[in-house]
């Protein structure tokens, strides 16, 4: 075999398509009040159902919510917000994160609050922007994610996300936004109840979705993600 027939296997190309898919993806935190097309939808929940999962058991349980659920939703988790009422499947912290992890998260919500213009000692005006999580950010769409109780949960959990970033490159690809919200699951009874879901069903995250908002201040702040050093070691 010469070396012009077996050059592919020591070059690396670069998929053009993909790699800008994945830097172009992030968070989107405003959108437009434009429903996505059903058709649309249906394409990105396709590109989704494709994610790997552990001997294709593919355990996630999505609940897609639009149109007058999606409000009625908004407001009962609204009320519960209010109210002090939580239900969370798991627990979350963010203070339960050690040292770079914790960092990282500071980082971003600080970024966050400076292109709202919101400053450190405005209590209020905070708590009002984390509320924007509580009304999918204006996005007409939401995706549940649901799984079920399996052992530890780990590896199910792991499986969901992974179809959560499906989803989400999916969206990005099709010129749509999204991003991904751990706070909706505090409020996973409060879901159940209004959507009807069985108590067995349990809520790990949600992911709104929608038309970004180009000129919406919030989405127009990027944060840097860690050099490759920081998280993979190569071992030869």
């Amino acid at each position: 075999m010469t070396s012009s027939r077996c050059s592919w296997r020591t070059k690396v190309s670069e998929p053009a398509l993909f790699h800008d898919v994945v830097r172009n993806r992030h968070s989107v935190r405003s959108f437009l009040p434009l429903p996505v097309p059903d058709a649309l939808i249906r394409a990105v929940v396709e590109d989704a159902q494709h994610a790997p999962s552990n001997c294709n058991t593919q355990p996630w349980q999505v609940h897609i919510v639009s149109g007058a659920k999606r409000d009625a939703l908004s407001r009962a988790i609204l009320a519960d917000d209010d109210a002090g009422r939580y239900t969370p499947d798991f627990g979350f912290a963010i203070d339960d994160y050690p040292g770079a992890y914790w960092q990282r998260a500071r980082d971003q919500g600080a970024a966050y609050y400076q292109a709202l213009g919101v400053s450190r000692e405005a209590y209020e005006e905070r708590r009002t922007v984390a509320r924007f999580n509580l009304g999918f950010f204006g996005a007409p769409h939401v995706a549940l994610l649901f799984m079920p109780d399996v052992g530890d949960n780990v590896r199910v959990a792991g499986d969901v996300g992974m179809y959560g970033q499906t989803f989400l490159l999916s969206l990005t690809a099709h010129g749509l936004g999204g991003i991904p919200q751990t706070m909706l699951g505090l409020y996973a009874g409060t879901i159940r109840h209004v959507l009807g879901i069985n108590p067995a069903s349990k809520l790990l995250f949600g992911m709104s979705f929608g038309y970004p908002d180009a000129d919406a201040a919030a989405n127009r702040y990027r944060i840097g993600k860690a050099a490759i050093e920081e998280s993979t070691t190569f071992h030869a």
